[in-house]
């Protein structure tokens, strides 16, 4: 089997690919993906806790609760891990020709797609864990503390010099524009 270059599968010590443009796409492509992910999440979730429900015979939404966040945990690590060492792109990254890559450009290593992926909880879990510790139990307060943070978190990569999520900083990997170029007129 004859594959070009461009067809193969990027390995995790692959070196910088000339397609991906190094710098940071726009805020707007970014955020959509990110809420694209969202929906793709609630289903990996769905898939995980009806899984789960069944196989531990769960009559409660409280019962076995730690083992089903575990395993939601696990999957959606799972998910993320392996696309970015695969092909750097989630399914909703891929829609909006994105791509995550070490600050080189070149591709994730495991260690590497490990470590955004317990960063990228940053997105989360202060909103959470203050939401928790002010212990107000209001599913619209919880909601309104998580999108304003989401917000807050977003528009603080305008302070980074490329304009990279903290999260990325933190692991050494940036989220770039990958759309095709055009093709050379004829």
């Amino acid at each position: 089997m004859n594959r070009s270059p461009a067809a193969a599968v990027p390995s995790a010590r692959a070196a910088p690919d000339p397609r991906v443009r190094p710098f940071a796409a726009s805020l707007v492509r970014r955020m959509a993906a990110f809420l694209y992910e969202g929906v793709l999440c609630f289903g990996i979730v769905v898939a995980v806790a009806l899984a789960y429900d069944v196989a531990v015979h769960q009559t409660s939404g409280i019962e076995h609760r730690g083992g089903l966040i575990a395993s939601c945990f696990v999957a959606l690590g799972i998910y993320f891990i392996y696309l970015w060492v695969r092909s750097g792109q989630t399914l909703a990254q891929k829609t909006w020709h994105l791509r995550v890559v070490a600050t080189d450009g070149a591709s994730l290593s495991p260690r590497r797609a490990l470590a955004r992926y317990l960063a990228a909880w940053l997105w989360f879990l202060p909103p959470l864990a203050l939401a928790g510790a002010l212990d107000i139990r209001s599913a619209a307060f919880d909601f309104g503390l998580l999108g304003a943070w989401v917000a807050a978190y977003a528009l603080s990569a305008r302070l980074h010099p490329r304009h990279q999520f903290w999260h990325d900083a933190l692991c050494g990997t940036a989220l770039v524009d990958a759309r095709p170029a055009a093709p050379m007129p004829h």
